[in-house]
């Protein structure tokens, strides 16, 4: 069928599939760091005592058949291994169905890892990852032109994401309306990066202005998507611009960086096509159709939450993350809440004790230390911490389990700091969290000063707490 192809996207299939692979490679080298102190056998949330009360049904994965630390790291380490390999090439070199199989490995590593990862995972990004990496299996390799369905497939995840976030926005926080939200988000936003401080301080015009080319590229662009060429590449091309702005402005995981990959799919670029290419086998056509027909009735519930004045956001409607729905920033936070968690060696905790703050890697806790850059990385804890201040209620399942581990001095939850301020043969005897409002200093202060932000104590957040069975001293 000469419709089935499109060999003008040659080169955009090329880039979508070796950028894909190392966003991958990016997400299995995050839970094989991570996974220990998280959901491992010790861990916050452990992965047996999920399986255990969830079936395969609702969470297919390796980990309801078996579970351990050593085999999730092989798991891990083997999605990283794979990933490597294809963004390597290594695709290309199999024959068509070698290539589909070699694919279809590091999604069904992930969707192993994300369906028993449980709050820790609850993230748009991980489902979109494995929606786009699913479709990435049936893309083809250099033995088939790209087919026309997945790159319209792929379009279609683009829009929703996009599109999707579009409305939530505007059904949401009023301030999106009212073009004011980045007055308070680049300070508010879960984890900032280095230049976000900078963002925050443009002048409020140029926040309008930012808000106001936000709803066009979510609202009005996407739709451009599907129209003939060039418009649907000069569409794209405005979403990457977008999404690298966004990229400049924070430490959003790879939610920037996937859609980049996504965009990139729409571009027309230069072919690079051989001048010969096989047509494509009968099973491959018919494997593509019947994946594109499931995937299209699958958008149903998704479309119709996106429509609904009632959405939600970052939604699987399926156990296997097919199709989902997305969405960011609906609301946005005015003030900025962050959750201080600090130690001492004293036998009996009083107001002047010794108290030593331990360190993240990148939540704000230091006035003075100025925000890294880690995404596509995602810091999971980090995270976490950012919603952990906003109500007790996120943190309920794990938070006593982290203030637990750091009494122990545990060595994998330690390695998610940035610092312990404690050796690793004399843990405290007490820990304490406490509530704090931060805000960015101005021009003036930031110079005075060399503090980029201010912190006011707001309220005790966890009393000091001792390990069960320990006896107090003075």
């Amino acid at each position: 069928m000469d419709w089935f192809t499109a060999p003008a996207y040659w080169t955009s299939r090329l880039v979508f599939q070796r950028a894909l692979a190392g966003l991958y490679l990016v997400a299995f080298l995050s839970a094989a760091l991570q996974f220990r102190a998280l959901i491992g056998e010790r861990g916050m949330l452990p992965v047996p005592r999920f399986t255990a009360r969830v079936p395969f049904r609702r969470a297919p994965s390796l980990f309801q058949l078996h579970y351990s630390d050593r085999f999730f790291a092989l798991c891990a380490w083997t999605g990283c291994a794979v990933a490597a390999a294809l963004a390597a090439g290594l695709d290309s070199r199999l024959p068509l169905w070698g290539g589909m199989l070699l694919w279809l490995l590091p999604w069904l590593l992930y969707l192993s890892i994300v369906n028993v990862g449980q709050t820790w995972y609850a993230f748009g990004w991980e489902s979109l990852l494995l929606e786009v990496g699913f479709l990435a299996v049936f893309l083809g390799n250099d033995e088939v032109a790209p087919p026309v369905l997945v790159l319209f497939l792929l379009r279609w995840i683009l829009f929703r994401v996009e599109f999707g976030a579009g409305l939530i926005k505007m059904r949401g926080d009023a301030c999106w309306r009212k073009l004011t939200c980045l007055d308070y988000h680049h300070e508010t936003q879960p984890m900032p990066g280095p230049l976000s401080w900078f963002f925050h301080h443009l002048p409020a015009p140029a926040h309008r202005v930012e808000v106001a080319a936000n709803h066009v590229t979510q609202l009005v662009v996407p739709v451009l998507l599907f129209a003939p060429q060039p418009v649907a590449t000069a569409a794209a091309s405005l979403m990457i611009v977008t999404q690298l702005w966004l990229v400049l402005s924070g430490n959003f995981s790879w939610l920037n960086w996937i859609t980049i990959v996504l965009a990139a799919s729409a571009l027309a670029l230069p072919s690079g096509a051989p001048s010969s290419v096989p047509a494509a086998p009968l099973w491959y056509e018919v494997l593509v159709a019947a994946v594109a027909v499931l995937l299209v009735a699958l958008s149903y519930r998704p479309v119709a939450n996106m429509v609904s004045r009632r959405q939600i956001m970052n939604r699987s409607f399926d156990p296997l993350h097919l199709v989902n729905t997305y969405g960011a920033f609906g609301s946005v936070s005015r003030v900025r809440y962050e959750v201080v968690i600090e130690g001492t060696a004293d036998g009996v905790p009083r107001e002047d004790s010794d108290w030593r703050e331990y360190e993240f890697r990148g939540k704000p806790g230091d006035p003075r230390r100025w925000p890294r850059q880690f995404a596509p990385y995602h810091l999971r804890l980090d995270w976490l911490m950012w919603f952990a201040a906003l109500s007790p209620a996120y943190a309920d399942t794990w938070f006593g389990a982290l203030v637990e581990r750091l009494l122990e001095n545990d060595r994998d939850t330690l390695r998610l700091l940035r610092r312990s301020p404690f050796p690793p043969d004399e843990p405290p005897r007490f820990v304490r969290a406490r509530l704090f409002r931060y805000r960015y200093t101005s021009w003036r202060e930031l110079r005075q000063t060399g503090a980029c932000w201010e912190r006011t104590y707001v309220r005790e957040y966890l009393p000091p707490t001792r390990l069960a069975g320990v006896a107090q001293r003075s």
